[in-house]
């Protein structure tokens, strides 16, 4: 039925506003910052190269997620296209992925966050309380902003996006007026000399760096025309941020030496500090920016999943209670208390530290798996439901969906097979065992949830939809 005008989300988001919200969720300027070492340690002078190949199937996605949106907006994005149109427990399963890709994508932003607090704030001594103490304060600043509604939140991130936009026009200007020789050590790039093993290993971890932009999915349900501008701003910001990468990697690999691009945790304030000095404290800062959108930009993702699988029946109802500014409290509050608390065991508790290594090195592989479901989504909604496909392939348009859709499956299965050939030497030892372990845990969910047999559905929250729901033949529908 119609969603009750009390428990919907607000109509108040634009195209400018999805677009925003899809390129800071991406982070680049953090990404690029916190990942930057395990990407050159993987591929070396190959780093652009694996960005490009993650991110022509990514960039396909961005067509697959704007059609999809087009003909079923909804809050749960991903888990909900699924769940229209492969079934129940295909859906069930995706929304243990979609859970496992963003949680465990969010506590590797808290300690990122303070560690480039302090940093920015000149603070000589960082021990683990005090960064515990910073981490605390961006996790309960996130929860705040996502907590004001999705227009503050929309606010807010552009203009923490404007601090990193300027800061990547100044990197580029300074970058390249600074060009000259490559630096003594720095990476040479040569197609005779690729290490296709360490690409394929960056490409999973680029596949971190690139995602984000799919937040604008997740929010069609608070665009004011869900079935209009929804698509269009993941879209924009996907090509924005592989355009980002492709200018800001060359001044890195040119103007610093590899080896010390592999050893430091910060790639971005060792470029300024190598190349500018003058611009390390702006740089410090445009870091932070883009971190803690990151961080609630990713929460958002995942609280609007949560919110939309708690009205299908599939988590507690609680996740899915709206305070007054309609935005799903307790699906906000949760992922940010757990992912507090994950940090907290890393610190305290240093025998448990490199097993949640483990688990959060998995979250690319999730991520990639998400996306490699939903070109599956395309495809069976192409071939089993969209009828007049078969006979008017040319007249809908969907003769180039489809072949999108092929290459999606096709290069995400790859990179996942290929993760689990390669991650263990390049990730960690044990990485194939601890994604095996969540994937059994997601088919134990998909049958825990069918024992249980409590009432399960799909939510619609317009006319619209609730008319397409029908000519779509038999499905459930939340009552």
């Amino acid at each position: 039925m119609p969603a009750d005008a009390r428990q919907t989300l607000h109509k108040t988001l634009q195209l400018v506003d999805l677009s925003s919200l899809s390129i800071s969720s991406v982070g680049p300027i953090f990404s690029v910052a916190a990942a930057g070492s395990a990407m050159v340690q993987a591929a070396g002078a190959a780093v652009p190269l694996a960005i490009v190949l993650i991110a022509i199937p990514f960039l396909l996605c961005s067509w697959i997620f704007l059609s999809l949106n087009q003909h079923f907006p909804n809050a749960g994005a991903s888990y909900h296209w699924s769940r229209r149109i492969m079934g129940i427990d295909y859906s069930n399963f995706q929304a243990w992925i979609v859970i496992m890709a963003y949680f465990w994508s969010i506590p590797p932003i808290l300690i990122p966050a303070a560690r480039f607090t302090l940093e920015a704030l000149g603070v000589p001594h960082r021990g683990a309380g005090l960064q515990i103490v910073v981490a605390t304060f961006w996790a309960l600043f996130a929860a705040g902003v996502l907590l004001l509604g999705a227009r503050i939140t929309a606010r807010v991130t552009q203009i923490f996006l404007l601090i990193e936009i300027v800061s990547v026009a100044f990197m580029a200007i300074v970058g390249y007026s600074h060009w000259g020789p490559p630096a003594v050590g720095a990476a040479s790039f040569s197609l005779r000399h690729i290490h296709w093993a360490g690409v394929i290993v960056c490409m999973v971890v680029a596949a971190t760096i690139v995602d984000g932009w799919e937040i604008d999915s997740y929010a069609s349900e608070e665009s004011r025309k869900p079935r209009i501008t929804p698509g269009w701003g993941g879209i924009i910001g996907a090509v924005s941020v592989v355009l980002y990468y492709l200018l800001i990697w060359p001044l890195l690999l040119h103007q610093v030496p590899l080896d010390q691009l592999q050893n430091s945790s910060d790639t971005l304030s060792l470029w300024a500090a190598t190349v500018s000095p003058q611009l390390l404290p702006w740089m410090r800062i445009a870091i932070i920016a883009s971190t803690a959108g990151g961080l609630w930009l990713t929460t958002f993702i995942l609280s609007r999943a949560l919110f939309a699988m708690s009205r299908d029946g599939v988590m507690p109802g609680w996740l899915g209670r709206l305070n007054r500014e309609h935005v799903p409290y307790w699906s906000v509050i949760l992922p940010i208390l757990l992912a507090v608390a994950v940090v907290l065991m890393q610190v305290f508790f240093p025998s448990m530290r490199d097993l949640f290594n483990l688990v959060l090195s998995a979250a690319g592989f999730f991520l990639v798996a998400e996306f490699l479901l939903d070109g599956i989504n395309m495809m069976g909604f192409l071939l089993l439901q969209h009828r007049s496909v078969r006979h008017h392939f040319r007249a809908h348009h969907h003769a180039g969906l489809l072949l999108g859709s092929l290459v999606v499956i096709i290069s995400l299965s790859a990179v996942e097979v290929l993760f689990f050939i390669y991650g263990p030497k390049y990730i960690a030892a044990g990485i194939d065992q601890t994604v095996g372990v969540f994937l059994l845990l997601g088919i134990l969910y998909v049958l825990w949830l069918r024992w249980r047999k409590t009432g399960q559905g799909i939510y619609v929250f317009d006319e619209l939809e609730l008319q397409e729901v029908s000519n779509m033949g038999p499905v459930l529908r939340k009552e």
